[in-house]
């Protein structure tokens, strides 16, 4: 009697976690494809914004460092918007705080109101960094791997075609119509997940599955789970060495001898092949009990690429780029374990934030760390080596986060 009156009760939850798949599958596409365009579709502008506007050099630096800096203030933050408001709530706030920060720094004429309204869209974005990987573990479970590459070729999407396309924009209509079309992504991703709300009628603030239901349960403890700090130094890691090299590589190559075009040349290509990662380092991830070799191969080819380019950067400049665009091949690795390594929701969001909260706050130093060592040496060799500690880092980290074990026994 007593398994009787307890079936209905699982069959509805079931229900209420498959219910509605291709709306939330077109939320979590719409979503992932804003998690990067206030980044790329400022950078291309941001010397005739600055002339046109009036701020420095110097101020570009700053805006170079907030995205970092807002990726991890909301991967700290977000876990406890989840416990008050659920997974799909705050998947909503996100993307309404990205579309407003995006459309309204369009129309600002002040360097500092400019500036906060960058940081809101960016922790909009970071915010919906966080809760993607739980929302993909809720509503595709049984597809881990493939979501995964789908989200995660979004968000390179994302990140490469506004900044090829921010400058023909913006010589033909302006620089402030330039960024503020952006804006439509973010607010056309409200839709569907208003849609999804409507759907599960508040269930996602009450569903079980969701939340830490016991003390032992709670995201606080999530400090001393040694998979945790793993994740967190092979996500940031990774960030940190792509980001200096984001920043830094079309200088590098200029002080070989190239152009300024061939140096955006490379940058492009560098950002192609991270596309061409997150289509297929998730289901290498999914099908390998311990994807640990995989990392080893991406750090062979960091070293290969960074000892070319401190070599020789002119004499195979784009097989040193190949190599250096396979090596974040770890970081769609990085967001597969998160709900690989967790069996609860709970478990993916808490582990989501903790990964990207530190591994952010960490990567916010490597362009400008890279960027010093350089001009107190004088040459490369210095901010190289940095980057192969941190490949060594990243390689510690791996080892405990790819191990095949749980988050949830890891973490009392």
């Amino acid at each position: 009697m007593t398994v009787t009156n307890q079936q209905p009760s699982t069959e509805t939850r079931r229900r209420a976690l498959t219910e509605g798949r291709i709306l939330v599958l077109v939320a979590i596409v719409l979503s992932a494809l804003t998690l990067r365009v206030a980044v790329t579709a400022f950078t291309p502008l941001a010397e005739r914004i600055g002339g046109d506007i009036g701020y420095s050099t110097a101020i570009v630096g700053v805006f170079g460092m907030i995205p970092t800096a807002m990726f991890a203030l909301a991967g700290l933050i977000t876990p406890i918007f989840v416990r008050r408001l659920g997974l799909e709530r705050t998947a909503l706030v996100a993307m309404l705080l990205t579309g407003v920060g995006q459309l309204t720094r369009a129309l600002v004429p002040d360097t500092w109101e400019l500036l906060g309204l960058s940081a809101i869209a960016l922790a909009g974005m970071g915010i919906g960094n966080v809760v993607i990987p739980p929302l993909v573990k809720r509503y595709f479970a049984d597809h881990l791997a493939v979501m995964s590459s789908v989200y995660i070729t979004m968000v390179q999407i994302g990140t490469v075609i506004p900044a090829l396309i921010a400058v023909p924009v913006a010589d033909a209509a302006g620089w402030r119509i330039s960024l503020a079309v952006w804006a439509v992504i973010g607010f056309a991703a409200t839709l569907p997940w208003l849609g999804v709300l409507r759907d599960r009628r508040g269930r996602d603030r009450v569903d079980t599955t969701a939340m830490p239901a016991t003390p032992d349960q709670r995201a606080g403890n999530i400090w001393r789970s040694p998979l945790a700090w793993g994740m967190a130094a092979m996500f940031g890691m990774t960030s940190l060495i792509t980001y200096s090299m984001f920043t830094w590589l079309p200088k590098i190559l200029a002080d070989a001898g190239a152009d300024a075009s061939f140096g955006g040349t490379m940058v492009a290509f560098f950002s192609f092949i991270g596309l061409a990662a997150a289509l297929t380092a998730p289901s290498f991830t999914a099908r390998i009990r311990n994807p640990f070799p995989v990392v080893i191969v991406c750090a062979v080819a960091f070293f290969a690429a960074f000892a070319g380019l401190l070599i020789a950067p002119m004499s195979a400049p784009w097989l040193w780029v190949l190599l250096l665009g396979m090596g974040p091949s770890t970081f769609p690795m990085a967001l597969t374990l998160i709900n690989l390594r967790t069996r609860t929701q709970a478990g993916s969001a808490a582990l989501s934030g903790f990964t990207q909260g530190i591994g952010y706050t960490v990567a916010c130093v490597g362009p400008l760390l890279f960027g010093v060592l350089h001009s107190v040496v004088g040459g490369w060799g210095v901010p190289f080596a940095l980057l192969a500690v941190a490949v060594l880092v990243l390689l510690a980290g791996a080892w405990q986060a790819c191990k095949p074990r749980m988050l949830e026994d890891t973490w009392h």
